[in-house]
This record gives C-alpha cells, sequence and structure tokens, in this order.
C-alpha cells in the first residue's frame, strides 16, 4: 500500500512529477494492500497459461493445413481432449498456489524484499535485472534438469512432464507436484538475490512463462522472433530433449543453450538455413494465397 493519501503527497516525496506510467500504479495500487499485490502473481500467470497455448491448440484441431508443415512431430496430433486433460490437471495447482502466497506473504516479504510503491524502476534498470535473472535462472536450472534425469528422479518425479513424447505448450507446467517445486527455485533465486519491483518480478515471471510455452509448443516457426536471441535454444532444441524421453541426456537447457554447449550435453538438432527458407517461403504462400504456378503453364505464358 502506497503511504501517500494524495497524488500531491506522493510527488512532493518523489521531488519530480510523476511519470504517466507512476500515477497509473499510483491509481491502481494506492489502496490495495501488499498482499494482494503480492497474489497477484498468481492470477497473471494462470491467464497467461490459458491463454497462450490456445492458438497453436485450435489450428491444430480445425486448420491443420496451416501449421503442421511447422510441427517438429508432424506424425504426432495429440487429440482435444487430451490437451484439455492437460490444461486441467496442470491448472489446478494455480489456485492452491494463491493460498500458498497469502500464507506465505510475510516470509516472502522479508526474503524478496521485493518493492511496490514508488517509484517505479527505469527501463534500463529492468532490463539489467532481467538479463541477470535469465543467467541465473538457466543455470540452476539446467543442474535440476540433470539431477531430474538420473534414474530415481526420472522414474519417481520426472517421468510425469515426459508423458508428453511431442509436447505442446499446455506440457509446459504439466510436472509433478515436486517438480513444479523444485523449478521455481532457480525463477525465485534471482529476484531474491537481486531485490525488484513488484512490476518487475510479474514480467519476469510472464516472460519465462511465455518462453516455457514456446519451447513446448512443438513446432518451428522460421519467422519467431526469439530466433534473433543469441543461444537461444527454443522449440526444435527441446522437442528433440522430449522425443528422446527417459533416455535422454542432452538438451537439458531451458532458455538459453551455453550450459549445455559448456558441460557437452548439447544435441544439434536446428534446422538448416535451406529449411529455413523453405519454411518461410511455404508459410507466405499460405496466407498470402499464391498459387503455385506449373512449369508447362509458366512456359506457355512466357512464349506469348
Amino acid at each position: 500500500m502506497i503511504p501517500y493519501a494524495t497524488t500531491a503527497e506522493a510527488e512532493a516525496a518523489l521531488g519530480r512529477a510523476m511519470t504517466w506510467a507512476e500515477a497509473a500504479w499510483y491509481q491502481y495500487s494506492a489502496a490495495m494492500p501488499d498482499s494482494w499485490l503480492h497474489c497477484h502473481t498468481t492470477f497473471i500467470l494462470f491467464v497467461i497459461y490459458t491463454i497462450t497455448p490456445l492458438p497453436l491448440v485450435v489450428l491444430e484441431q480445425f486448420a491443420p493445413s496451416i501449421v503442421l508443415p511447422y510441427k517438429l512431430q508432424p506424425r504426432v496430433r495429440l487429440p482435444l481432449a487430451a490437451s484439455l486433460r492437460c490444461y486441467m490437471e496442470a491448472a489446478c495447482f494455480f489456485p492452491l498456489a494463491v493460498g500458498f502466497q497469502l500464507v506465505s506473504y510475510p516470509a516472502a516479504v522479508k526474503i524478496l524484499r521485493t518493492r511496490m510503491g514508488l517509484p517505479l524502476p527505469s527501463v534500463r534498470e529492468t532490463i539489467a535485472q532481467l538479463v541477470v535473472y535469465s543467467l541465473m535462472e538457466d543455470y540452476l536450472s539446467y543442474w535440476i534438469h540433470r539431477l531430474l534425469h538420473t534414474q530415481w528422479g526420472y522414474e519417481k518425479i520426472h517421468r510425469v512432464h515426459h508423458e508428453f513424447t511431442a509436447p505442446t505448450g499446455f506440457a509446459m507446467s504439466y510436472s509433478h507436484w515436486a517438480e513444479n517445486l523444485f523449478l521455481s527455485i532457480p525463477a525465485l533465486a534471482g529476484p531474491v538475490i537481486v531485490p525488484c519491483h513488484i512490476t518487475t518480478q510479474w514480467l519476469w515471471f510472464c516472460i519465462r512463462l511465455i518462453e516455457g510455452i514456446n519451447t513446448h509448443s512443438g513446432y518451428h516457426f522460421p519467422f519467431s522472433p526469439s530466433k534473433l536471441i543469441p543461444f537461444y535454444g527454443g522449440a526444435e532444441y527441446h522437442d528433440y530433449h522430449h522425443y528422446a524421453g527417459g533416455r535422454s541426456q542432452s538438451n537439458f537447457a531451458p532458455l538459453f543453450t551455453y550450459c549445455d554447449y559448456i558441460y557437452r550435453t548439447d544435441k544439434k538438432s536446428r534446422p538448416s538455413d535451406v529449411c529455413e527458407l523453405v519454411h518461410l517461403c511455404v508459410f507466405l504462400r499460405k496466407w498470402l494465397q499464391i498459387p503455385q504456378v506449373k512449369a508447362s503453364e509458366a512456359q506457355e505464358s512466357g512464349r506469348k
């Protein structure tokens, strides 16, 4: 809860006029208890988890010709009922998470030291923190993932997540409860070591969830902007890991691939540049509805 009764008091404490973002944040959170702001995290993640995978699930079921050329395992098509079961079983953890956040809020305040008032962080500060969180989470998750692929870890815990050998976006959170707990530690490690504003924390968790859904989407699109990110593995990198299943001892990285490269557990699975170009041309032709012209027709039109 922001300890200022009016915007004038807030600006006096800041020593300057509020930005439009700070004014909006003041209007939204001034009278809201910090514990409720803390619980926003689970609600935001639930909405993203529900909405983000839907387009590909719907297209695969009702317009497969549009997306199947880019499916990494085209022979495996998950029935709609299986996708819904995956979603329902994973989504049931979100209400439990809200209760856990309310109960653990006093301890979370001391551990995370999250700021919820004014001023809001600058763009430079936010980007710097996100980079640190990404690198830290990636390194810790890599080793936890490797431990989950030991015989005991896989048979007792990780095999639940690998039920989907051809993953779908909803399978990102489809895991044993212990795995969800273990893998939340790396995501929280960055904000614990480098405390941030609650808005940065929301942004970090959202980015990580969207990236995880993309990694488990089962599709490789040549025009994806994620291809511009250095050392980014993406769906094609992680899809091989699911395809190999319990036997897999490679491609453990959740986001970047530098740990797999350093510890020699990387498996090259990216399509060639030629395949990238072909996929892009196929996609553009479908969406622009450019008809294929037969060679004989092209020659005849050329004579005319």
